[in-house]
């Protein structure tokens, strides 16, 4: 279960509105960046979160993948976006795709301020399995 684990939290995203606001069109373009990097893509959804006194609603679109999922959150109001891609690299090593879909995705959203993390998992001895 040996995989890669990418959180990126923008701020300030300087992009087109409707890349936060719009589910429909996030999902294409998340497809799109799947399948550039070479992932395939299993499963979607996209849920649009209703406009609230602060602004118009965010949406969160996920893509379930072969090698695990990405996901995006926004928040128009906030003008901020959280990412997160997972690969597991049990039949191969994913973590190029999985690195060049995360810089995409961060491309699209103009953010002025990143925040990035990166968790190794399933790093425990197969002994102690």
């Amino acid at each position: 279960m040996h995989g890669l684990h990418l959180t990126a939290d923008l701020h300030d995203c300087q992009c087109d509105d409707f890349w936060l606001t719009d589910g429909t069109i996030l999902l294409e373009c998340l497809t799109r960046a799947v399948a550039v990097a070479k992932l395939k893509a299993v499963g979607q959804l996209a849920h649009h979160f209703p406009s609230t006194p602060a602004g118009r609603g965010g949406v969160t679109a996920a893509l379930l993948l072969a090698e695990s999922h990405v996901c995006i959150h926004t928040w128009p109001e906030q003008g901020s976006v959280t990412l997160d891609v997972y690969v597991c690299n049990f039949g191969g090593d994913h973590s190029d795709a999985a690195k060049a879909l995360q810089e995409a995705l961060i491309v699209l959203f103009s953010p002025r301020h990143v925040e990035r993390n990166v968790l190794h998992r399933g790093s425990v001895s197969r002994h102690l399995v």
